[in-house]
């Protein structure tokens, strides 16, 4: 057990209302702004892909390209959790912002004028997964920043990307029939703008700059050994905490059964099935969920939160459990409801016990560790999404994907480090404050 562990404060499953501090102050709403209007275009994104990448290059298009993004983000992240760390989470994220207006802008005009070609399709994939590699590290070590109760901060951001799940695949189907992928790429791109502006707003009270921050031709030399010696400690504080890389390990397996190939074979599935606009009504009903599983997480305060997040987590199997069955449109919209809600809940749950157990020096490292384990194997899952249909039906993957959902809420559930881990108690500290860079700014 770590020094930070042992320290960790638990309380009950309740909390009286007046105790929680106010969570709509300007960082807040700023950051809740930036990461809602740039949630919305990155929800059309995934029926963007599926739809008109299918339409030109198949599952194995849809599935390579995907996997292209997810490969270079496991690649990267590591050292945008780095940098978020050195920097700050908050200058990392506004210049990714801005690298992706490139990369989606770009898409835009190719679709635009023609159907792109392959190569461009995966460059810019690339591009945008490295920008992504960089940016979501600062995602979960901005909340402590901008938020008191990371809990409560956590549900509402949750809801807030149910609520973009609602609304950008139904969007992206409408807009593709309409007039093509060119105006969904240019609007994820238009968001990824107001995304920059508003965290470029926020202004956390700065941190002394580091004594040991390097600041004069010594620097060049010892650039490469910092950065190793911050991998390592970034790696030692994950692999202190068995309840942290014991999850991490069962999503990998979820990554390659689950959760990779989902988009890629429900899409192909659905779409053959019942028309692509069925497919952005069923991702639109997964939204719907997810705005249940957040508002529910923002009441439930389970004193063990991982082993509640691992129960809902059971019920996501039927989302792929109902495409595999080829369900009529009502009981696919169901499993899409029940699947997001479980998914939502699950994640407030693990996002907040990562911000709440961790060190704030640490945390978007940390963060970039459980990140790059647990999307490595989605961008297997997505490669092999395609050569798998070779081997077995769509249909009899995805029965496969719902028994390794059911396997693996099974697994959180025996392990006693995450089924024990119990909800950490709230500080009183004051405001955490973002890691100064080498300016002191």
């Amino acid at each position: 057990m770590t020094t930070t562990q042992a320290q960790t404060r638990t309380f009950p499953h309740t909390d009286p209302p007046d105790a929680r501090p106010p969570l709509w102050d300007r960082r807040f709403t700023l950051y809740f702004t930036a990461r809602t209007v740039s949630l919305v275009g990155d929800a059309m994104m995934p029926v963007a892909a599926a739809l008109a990448v299918g339409a030109l290059y198949g599952i194995s298009g849809v599935g390579f390209v995907l996997g292209t993004w997810t490969g270079t983000f496991v690649a990267l992240v590591l050292f945008g959790g780095v940098f978020a760390d050195r920097l700050g989470a908050r200058r990392m994220m506004v210049g990714a912002d801005l690298a992706r207006v490139l990369t989606q802008g770009v898409l835009a005009v190719a679709f635009f004028v023609g159907p792109p070609p392959f190569w461009l399709l995966v460059t810019m994939a690339a591009l945008a997964g490295a920008a992504a590699a960089m940016f979501q590290p600062g995602v979960n070590g901005m909340v402590p920043l901008v938020a008191r109760d990371p809990q409560r901060a956590n549900a509402t951001l949750k809801v807030a990307d149910a609520l973009a799940q609602l609304l950008g695949p139904a969007l992206a189907g409408l807009l593709i029939a309409l007039t093509g992928a060119g105006t969904v790429y240019a609007i994820d791109g238009g968001t990824f703008v107001l995304s920059a502006l508003c965290l470029a707003l926020i202004r956390p009270a700065p941190a002394d700059a580091p004594a040991d921050t390097p600041n004069d031709a010594d620097s060049l030399e010892s650039s490469g050994s910092s950065l190793r010696r911050d991998l390592r400690q970034g790696w030692h504080e994950f692999r202190s905490r068995t309840w942290m890389w014991a999850v991490i390990l069962i999503w990998v397996g979820y990554g390659v059964l689950l959760f990779g190939p989902l988009v890629p074979l429900s899409s192909a599935l659905v779409g053959a099935r019942l028309g692509p606009n069925a497919y952005g009504l069923a991702v639109s009903f997964l939204g719907v969920g997810t705005v249940l599983g957040g508002l529910l997480a923002l009441r439930l305060r389970p004193a063990r939160p991982l082993a509640a997040g691992a129960v809902a987590m059971a019920l996501f199997a039927v989302l792929p459990l109902c495409v595999s069955l080829s369900a009529g449109l009502p009981v696919l919209l169901v499993g899409h409801v029940l699947g997001g809600g479980a998914w939502a809940f699950w994640s407030v749950m693990w996002a907040t016990s990562v911000q709440t157990h961790t060190p704030p020096a640490v945390l978007n490292r940390v963060t970039a560790y459980e990140l790059a384990g647990s999307v490595s194997g989605i961008a297997v899952g997505q490669i092999l999404a395609g050569p798998a249909t070779a081997l077995a039906s769509p249909g009899r993957l995805l029965l496969i994907s719902a028994g390794a959902c059911l396997a693996g809420c099974v697994a959180l559930l025996t392990i006693p480090a995450i089924r024990t881990l119990r909800r950490a108690a709230p500080t009183d500290v004051g405001t955490p404050r973002e890691p100064a860079g080498p300016d002191g700014a």
